[in-house]
């Protein structure tokens, strides 16, 4: 292989990375349980497949050239991914493990309160969720499946719709107190939000502009209606805590608080009527490399089935 393209490999990186880090060659063979001597030749062997010096030796100090600055950037997150990585595997050694990502809103609200009955089902699997607003490669990653919020899915992945997004207002029986306490008109019809804190979604992200007050108020006729105050938050789930709290009245994603208003800690400020439907949907990827393992599918059944139970609850 030519000597230009062929890959490093690891020992040297991590002598390097050690040394880079300590910038001293004794104190980064006590770390690594080697002697000075041997990590001086891991350096210098590479640097000579380099082909460039990556320290300034001097009688009492070590220093980085600019080279050495360069691969230290680039190895420090490979051999940090690394070490995760193989910490992981060694923690789940003789367990199955489910690995999901999903945005943290959903996480929070959907998820979890679900999740203890499929545990009841399958005590025998571990689930490790990672809450993570960004769209993972599965594969490159390391998940098994992630459960997203788009308008349309990344292109390239098989993505299931689970059920489409509703977006209602909702306040708490704390809000109604608040309302009496300051003088502030009841919720009878959406003009009355005039008077009213709104918790907005302060994402402009494509899906969830669509989630956002301005277009709700418009399909009611109110482009131009402002609140008494805005209440601008990132996360959906902390627009429904400002609700609960009484704080604000909140545009919900109504799949994602249906157990709130059934339970009454939530109330739909305005009814079912005024009930909006957005082009995006929840969906469900499944990592290739997993989707064949039973553990997977068993949670990809359950995930099915508690997705029917909310598309019908959206139809009541």
């Amino acid at each position: 292989m030519n000597a230009r393209t062929r890959p490093l490999a690891v020992g040297p990186l991590r002598a390097f990375e050690a040394v880079a880090r300590l910038l001293n060659f004794r104190a980064a063979a006590e770390e690594l349980h080697l002697t000075q001597p041997a990590i001086s030749r891991q350096i210098k062997l590479l640097e000579e497949e380099l082909g460039v010096a990556l320290f300034l030796r001097g009688t009492r100090h070590v220093a980085l050239t600019g080279a050495g600055h360069q691969l230290l950037a680039a190895t420090l997150p490979l051999l940090t991914r690394l070490d995760r990585t193989v910490r992981q595997l060694r923690q789940d050694a003789g367990r199955q493990v489910i690995h999901l990502s999903t945005f943290a809103s959903f996480a929070s609200l959907w998820l979890l309160p679900r999740l203890e009955a499929f545990q009841r089902q399958h005590p025998h699997l571990d689930i490790r969720i990672s809450a993570n607003d960004q769209v993972q490669d599965l594969e490159a990653a390391g998940f098994d499946l992630a459960l997203g919020y788009f308008v349309q899915p990344p292109r390239g992945s098989r993505a299931e719709a689970l059920f489409g997004e509703v977006l209602t207002p909702v306040h708490s029986p704390a809000r109604e107190l608040r309302a009496a306490e300051f003088n502030l008109p009841p919720l009878r019809e959406p003009a009355d939000l005039a008077g009213h804190t709104l918790a907005e979604e302060d994402d402009d992200r494509p899906a969830n502009v669509h989630a956002k007050w301005r277009g709700w108020l418009s399909a009611q006729g109110l482009p131009d209606l402002q609140p008494r105050r805005w209440l601008l938050l990132n996360f959906t789930h902390q627009q429904v805590q400002a609700a609960l709290s009484g704080q604000a009245v909140a545009l919900a994603r109504l799949p994602l608080v249906l157990p709130q208003l059934t339970s009454g800690e939530l109330i739909e400020s305005f009814g079912p009527s005024r009930r909006l439907s957005t082009p995006a949907q929840y969906f469900l990827r499944v990592s290739e490399t997993s989707q064949a393992r039973p553990e997977v599918q068993h949670f990809c059944d359950w995930l099915r089935s508690e997705a029917a139970l909310t598309r019908a609850a959206l139809k009541n």
